[in-house]
């Protein structure tokens, strides 16, 4: 998956119409711009397993929320975007 469709799945988990073990999926596979530092693709992994884990519960779990992995993805989304220098 390119980085450029990361905003568009991201849209599509939060209206339901992605679910977490697809979007982790992709995440592993999201290549990532050679501009963005190591550090960004250990984080982008731990987030891939968290989200993994919480598929495997249906809906909010104390331990996985979806809706708290999403806000940490936008966050590095939002945070790679900056460091790529793109609005």
């Amino acid at each position: 998956m390119k980085f450029e469709t990361l905003q568009r799945d991201l849209q599509a988990a939060r209206a339901g119409e992605l679910d977490m073990g697809t979007l982790a999926r992709r995440l592993r596979g999201l290549i990532l711009p050679a501009a963005l530092p190591p550090k960004f693709s250990e984080v982008l992994a731990h987030l891939a397993d968290r989200m993994e884990s919480s598929a495997l519960f249906d809906g909010e779990s104390c331990s996985f929320s979806q809706s708290d992995l999403l806000e940490g993805l936008e966050v590095w989304y939002a945070k790679a975007c900056e460091r790529l220098g793109k609005p």
